[in-house]
């Protein structure tokens, strides 16, 4: 059988990033030919977890057709989350915690999906079921994309599943989950260095809801002023966006990961959508959202319900 690329969604984060690469080093152990990659830069919070752990970044793709015939995906499905090219290959498996949507094979494949807050935790699951060592760079890394996707446990998308995981693999790492973890998000909230197309492109995700194309970024920090003094910058580059990819609606959540709030800019047609899903009002195109910390389970869903 030829090789065959794991990779996670565009725009990547420590979550698709990491588990491209601890999927890889399982499959390796098992003896299948694989090799991690990723569709595109690997941000601060991310690259401080891969230094940490003393791994390298998978190498850098624009097409994956051009080297192989079978990928498997990890950490998403949507089809506009992945390679441009997904429809020329064939998808051998998909390991993920989001919903499923967009997404259809020719084919019968494994997928494993579950309702935990990260990849990750899944992950270690299989390790243990194929009977393998997790060794302790995988352990690191895995530990940081659970603390990263759940904001240090402090997100509603983390269960009693993942918390049990991290537990387990910051034990292996050697790390204290708690200490490392604020050091590592703290890392990742340094955006002193972005241009505003680079801060509305880290992590970034596209969704079709109800027939409208909705594009949600999500942005952490320490302090919202830090990002929402470049506010005009920022819309200017999401207004951009809107006009080259066809957008109805670009959502921009600020988080903050100490006082586990967020405020929203919206751009678009569609900015109404925006308060009338989170019973709110928008002034200048912006708004507080009180205890909303997850885009896949407070952000998503509401925009979901309002386009139907």
């Amino acid at each position: 059988m030829s090789k065959t690329f794991i990779f996670g969604h565009k725009n990547p984060d420590t979550d698709t990033i990491t588990s491209a690469l601890v999927y890889a080093d399982l499959k390796k152990a098992l003896g299948e030919d694989v090799e991690p990659v990723r569709l595109g830069e690997v941000n601060g919070e991310t690259q401080y977890a891969l230094d940490q752990f003393d791994v390298e970044a998978p190498r850098l793709v624009e097409r994956v057709s051009d080297e192989v015939e079978q990928v498997i995906l990890v950490d998403h499905n949507e089809r506009q989350q992945s390679a441009a090219d997904i429809d020329d290959v064939t998808v051998l498996e998909v390991i993920d915690h989001h919903r499923i949507a967009n997404f259809e094979t020719k084919g019968p494949l494994y997928y494993r999906a579950e309702p935990v807050g990260c990849t990750a935790t899944i992950l270690l699951k299989l390790y243990k079921e194929k009977g393998q060592e997790v060794s302790k760079p995988m352990a690191g890394l895995m530990l940081s994309a659970i603390i990263s996707d759940s904001l240090l446990f402090k997100s509603p998308t983390c269960t009693e599943e993942d918390r049990r995981a991290a537990e387990e693999l910051a034990e292996i790492a050697g790390v204290d989950p708690e200490e490392y973890g604020l050091k590592m998000l703290k890392a990742g909230a340094d955006i002193s260095d972005k241009t505003a197309e680079e801060l509305i492109s880290l992590d970034a995700k596209e969704f079709d809801m109800g027939g409208r194309k909705v594009e949600i970024a999500q942005v952490n920090t320490v302090d919202t002023n830090d990002v929402l003094s470049r506010k005009a910058e920022l819309e200017a580059a999401m207004d951009k966006n809107v006009s080259e990819k066809g957008l109805d609606l670009f959502v921009l959540v600020v988080t903050d990961i100490l006082e586990s709030d967020s405020t929203v800019v919206a751009v678009g047609s569609e900015t109404a959508a925006v308060a009338e899903a989170f019973e709110t009002s928008l002034d200048g195109n912006q708004a507080v959202l009180s205890g909303v910390v997850s885009r896949k389970k407070q952000i998503v869903p509401p925009l979901n319900t309002y386009f139907g």
